[in-house]
């Protein structure tokens, strides 16, 4: 089961929730089991990065989630 947390701007959108406890087995499991929960937070989601234990992706569609996995929602980077 990884923790997920979203930012504090998010609480409106998912019902004041900011942490959760979701178990799926890649990014991709976690943002559909999100986006069943609360559709509009599809458009939210396609604007971050995330990071999983402590890596910043700025697309992590196939990663891997472990079990005890950390995960962020944050500002996606743009530019270089």
């Amino acid at each position: 089961m990884a923790q997920v947390t979203l930012p504090d701007d998010w609480a409106a959108a998912t019902g004041g929730t900011r942490v959760l406890e979701i178990t799926a087995d890649d990014f991709r499991d976690l943002r559909l089991r999100l986006t069943e929960q609360w559709p509009d937070l599809g458009v939210l989601l396609d604007r971050c990065a995330v990071a999983i234990d402590g890596q910043i992706y700025q697309d992590a569609f196939m990663e891997a989630l472990e079990p005890d996995s950390e995960v962020f929602f944050m500002p996606r980077i743009e530019g270089g």
